[in-house]
């Protein structure tokens, strides 16, 4: 290696002394300037110790340490010693961290194992069945001591809450439940008419609504309007704290909030899945009418004659569980809500997927029943 070499303004020297060879390093070291590469300027007889020396060096920056860490690189895969002593103290430490940094185990794969994640997820359902389990049994607590002793209860709150998910529910439904009923009349028109059989379209939408459609639908629509409400209501007061100043002053939770919820939705349910039945008929009238030239008299006297008081209640009976079943979803989410603003809309967001969930789990359970039964 011929000494003095430069490049730009970084430049090295050697001297060999015996099996020693000393580097001495001079002149700026910037990144974004031209710097000796070692990988060019090694020498060719293999010292069996090297010690760099810093001499002159104006202004440096990690291209100086990138030039270091060569020379050790190379020193440690011939076997020679690198010997940093004659460095400046905050150099070595700079190249002891740049060193570690860089020599640093590859990441290995922390991931779970199958077994690990499967006995992971069963623990988190345990967990939340026993939680759930919980809030229900204190819900029904609070419904027996309501039972027994109905003068402590905040019938205000019962009323007003009935307001909010029933009467002010009512021109969403309607629309929803219109467009249902008009929808299927059209869609069983379109193959009924080829056999000239339109004045079924009638008994199709009669049966399909006041079975299936009406209580979903309406359950459907209050699972993300009104059960949203209560869980993003209850998450809201947890995160200000309000829930705990309650059970602070001896006051149940489950009987001061979530019981009169419980009761105005499960109460207003069974009459908004009426309503929802009436209109969608309704849609389907019009579109008898419209459609297929069909009387409203003619279209309203063939709905009675398919339509009995067995359909009618395995409707009522359905929206009966899916009030209960939004209610106490939209209340235990709204309790088991992170102190937080995200945790507010999480919470809301978990109660419609938790409630529309238990709905067709639900009907699927009550389709089972009702044929055994014979309904």
């Amino acid at each position: 290696m011929s000494a003095g070499l430069k490049t730009a303004s970084a430049r090295i020297a050697d001297s060999s002394a015996g099996d020693t060879l000393e580097v001495v390093l001079a002149g700026d070291w910037q990144i974004t300037q031209p710097r000796p590469s070692w990988a060019l300027l090694r020498p060719t007889v293999k010292p069996r110790r090297v010690i760099p020396r810093i001499q002159d060096v104006g202004q440096w920056d990690t291209s100086l340490l990138l030039f270091l860490y060569e020379i050790e690189q190379w020193t440690r895969a011939e076997g020679a010693e690198f010997d940093p002593a004659a460095l400046p103290e905050k150099i070595r430490g700079l190249l002891s961290q740049f060193a570690t940094a860089h020599d640093a185990s590859p990441p290995v794969d922390r991931s779970a194992r199958f077994l690990t994640s499967v006995g992971g997820a069963t623990l988190q359902t345990w967990n939340r069945a026993r939680v759930a389990s919980a809030f229900v049994g204190e819900s029904v607590l609070a419904l027996a001591r309501l039972v027994r002793s109905p003068r402590g209860f905040r019938w205000s709150d019962c009323l007003d809450q009935m307001q909010q998910c029933g009467a002010m529910a009512l021109p969403i439904v309607s629309l929803i439940s219109f467009l249902v009923g008009l929808i299927m009349a059209y869609q069983a028109a379109v193959q009924l008419r080829q056999f000239g059989a339109d004045i079924y379209v009638a008994d199709l939408v009669g049966l399909s609504v006041v079975r299936e459609m009406g209580p979903m639908m309406a359950a459907i629509i209050l699972a993300g309007r009104t059960g949203a409400a209560f869980a993003a209501t209850l998450a809201n007061m947890r995160a200000n704290e309000e829930i705990d100043a309650l059970e602070t002053l001896g006051i149940s939770a489950v009987r001061f909030l979530v019981l009169p919820r419980l009761i105005a939705l499960t109460v207003m349910m069974p009459l908004l899945t009426l309503y929802a039945n009436g209109v969608g008929i309704l849609g389907g009238m019009a579109v008898g009418a419209g459609v297929l030239e069909i009387p409203p008299a003619a279209y309203w006297i063939q709905t009675q004659s398919i339509i009995d008081l067995s359909d009618v209640t395995s409707g009522l009976l359905k929206s009966l569980a899916f009030g209960l079943l939004i209610a106490l979803s939209g209340c235990l989410r709204g309790l088991q809500a992170e102190r937080s603003a995200a945790g507010v809309g999480r919470a809301a967001t978990s109660a419609v997927v938790t409630s529309i969930l238990f709905i067709i789990v639900a009907d699927a359970l009550f389709a089972v029943v009702f044929n055994i039964l014979g309904w």
